[in-house]
């Protein structure tokens, strides 16, 4: 019993520290303090195991102030992690990219499988969740009242009502599923390097397919001791530095 009160006391004293912490920084960044904010924040991830896309996108801020490009993207691209399509956040990121280098074209999806990432990509998929759950105590509840009603009109009713729930349920439990395949199997990446090489193979005597700059964003599609397979936007795949990149997730 003693050992969980002190575990309480030390747990809710980080979160006082961090809380605090945090405070500091969004004090240090009205002031213009822009670097004495970052280590504020820092020091919040690093004590706070629970992180918030607030963090991130202030974080985000202070370097985009200190035209520091790739962490200012890559702290964006964490708070979007944590909190998809947020409106502000997309916008700062957007202002951030006009400060890269490369011109990456983004190739779009198109037909079916484009459809369906735009349709589960509109929730997080814990928010698919939340609607399943939802939409299966409707089902149950439309079940007792088909099990208990008496009449054959209102059995009929609750039969067409639990069908429905029945299918919107099998649709949301997919796309729920869809969206957190997606989620996971999703690397992006942002190039902190000033500049790098982009390699066919694996190793330094590789030839040289591109060179990426500060800020690019990449996707992570495989790995290979110190170095990782990406792609970019536009298709364009190759091998790049472990050391050249910060991965987001």
């Amino acid at each position: 019993m003693k050992n969980i009160v002190v575990y309480f006391f030390l747990l809710l004293s980080q979160v006082f520290v961090a809380q605090n912490s945090f405070e500091k920084g969004n004090t240090l960044y009205k002031n213009g303090q822009y670097q004495e904010a970052i280590q504020s924040y820092e020091s919040v991830i690093k004590e706070d195991k629970q992180q918030s896309a607030e963090l991130y996108f202030n974080l985000g801020n202070c370097y985009y102030k200190l035209n520091k490009v790739a962490p200012s993207i890559y702290n964006y691209e964490k708070a979007l992690v944590l909190k998809p399509n947020d409106p502000e956040t997309l916008n700062n990121l957007k202002f951030a990219k006009k400060l890269t280098i490369d011109e990456i074209k983004e190739v779009p999806k198109v037909g079916f499988a484009k459809l369906l990432q735009n349709f589960t990509s509109v929730y997080h998929y814990n928010t698919w969740a939340m609607i399943s759950v939802g939409i299966a105590f409707a089902f149950l509840l439309s079940f007792i009242g088909y099990y208990f009603s008496r009449l054959t009109l209102s059995k009929r009713i609750y039969f067409i009502v639990m069908f429905i729930f029945l299918f919107a349920l099998l649709i949301t439990v997919s796309a729920g599923i869809s969206e957190k395949d997606q989620f996971d199997n999703d690397r992006p990446a942002i190039v902190f390097a000033e500049m790098t090489e982009v390699r066919s193979e694996p190793k330094k005597a590789g030839s040289s397919i591109l060179n990426l700059h500060e800020g690019a964003k990449v996707y992570v599609i495989q790995s290979m001791g110190s170095w990782r397979k990406i792609e970019l936007t536009d298709g364009t795949d190759g091998w790049i530095d472990t050391l050249a990149i910060k991965e987001v997730k």
